[in-house]
């Protein structure tokens, strides 16, 4: 790998433009735009080995960040919104409640219905 491909992957994880990407990594204008596009394909899972990298890097500051609005949020909405993520994000989801009926709650009018229901599809 070369320093201008190395240096393409950085931008181009920055910006997502491979032509603007090319350009600043030293590549010509006048062929930026299918330049980009070769690089862009040729060092596919380079690049999302970098995407992945940074984000994996940006964790903990966006963990701070909804920490920061969890406690000082000037909106109730805004700080329960931030608690919520916070807790999903720890694997703390609220359950789904779902509701069922078993067939001896239901009477044969509402049994006949459902088996016509169902045998109509």
């Amino acid at each position: 790998m070369t320093d201008k491909q190395d240096q393409f992957i950085e931008n181009y994880v920055l910006t997502g433009n491979a032509t603007k990407s090319a350009i600043a990594s030293g590549y010509s204008e006048r062929t930026a735009k299918v330049k980009g596009s070769q690089l862009k394909a040729q060092l596919r899972n380079e690049i999302l080995e970098a995407t992945q990298k940074v984000l994996a890097d940006k964790i903990p500051e966006g963990l701070n960040w909804l920490t920061e609005l969890a406690r000082e949020a000037e909106s109730e909405s805004v700080r329960l919104g931030a608690i919520k993520d916070l807790l999903d994000r720890a694997g703390l989801k609220p359950i789904e409640r779902i509701e069922t009926t078993t067939v001896e709650q239901m009477s044969d009018e509402e049994i006949r219905k459902e088996i016509d229901a169902l045998t109509r599809h």
